[in-house]
């Protein structure tokens, strides 16, 4: 390898190891709360309760003898305005039907209280907090855009910058560690 190739190949690297550097420092805080929101939500079935509350299950798995939904509905948030707090919103984020487990889960939309029912009853198998979903709301970035009541813009930019910047990382990281040994390999062969 020529002595002008080399110093261009020098110069590329530079050029890496200053956006590298650049935008690590410029991102870092939103990489540390990638990097451990996304731990959590990788641990929330396996954290006993502490992240998700688990699933339990109901009487019956046989759909013919579960109570119609709008009931289990209307007892969902009974129980919620009568356990918890009746100023919470009733707001329906999603109905999460496990037929195989005989229940229901109403996750609400303005808080992350979810409530687990018997489906074939009605009965309460479980009243928790799903803090797996305030994780998932900052892993993502729509925490942001619930606070400053925006529809989703701030999540789809907040998005696009920590896949871009993710994508930029990758690359210049991958060149940070293979052009130096190319360089090398390339000065030895030259040698030879």
């Amino acid at each position: 390898m020529d002595h002008k190739k080399r110093k261009q190949q020098a110069r590329i690297l530079r050029i890496f190891r200053k956006v590298h550097r650049y935008t690590g420092a410029l991102l870092f805080i939103f990489f540390f709360f990638i990097s451990v929101s996304g731990l959590l939500l990788g641990w929330k079935k396996d954290s006993k309760g502490v992240i998700l509350p688990p699933s339990y299950e109901g009487t019956s798995t046989q759909l013919r003898e579960w109570l119609p939904l709008d009931s289990l509905h209307r007892k969902a948030v009974f129980i919620l305005h009568d356990s918890i707090s009746p100023a919470l919103s009733t707001k329906i984020d999603r109905i999460d039907v496990r037929k195989e487990k005989g229940m229901v889960k109403f996750i609400f939309e303005d808080h992350y209280y979810g409530i687990q029912l018997d489906g074939a009853t009605g009965e309460v198998l479980n009243i928790g907090k799903r803090h797996s979903d305030l994780i998932e709301n900052i892993h993502d970035g729509s925490i942001l855009d619930t606070y400053l009541g925006t529809s989703g813009i701030l999540k789809l930019v907040y998005t696009s910058i920590m896949g871009i910047a993710l994508l930029i990382f990758t690359t210049t990281g991958f060149w940070l560690w293979y052009g130096p040994k190319r360089m090398r390999k390339a000065k030895q062969n030259q040698s030879i």
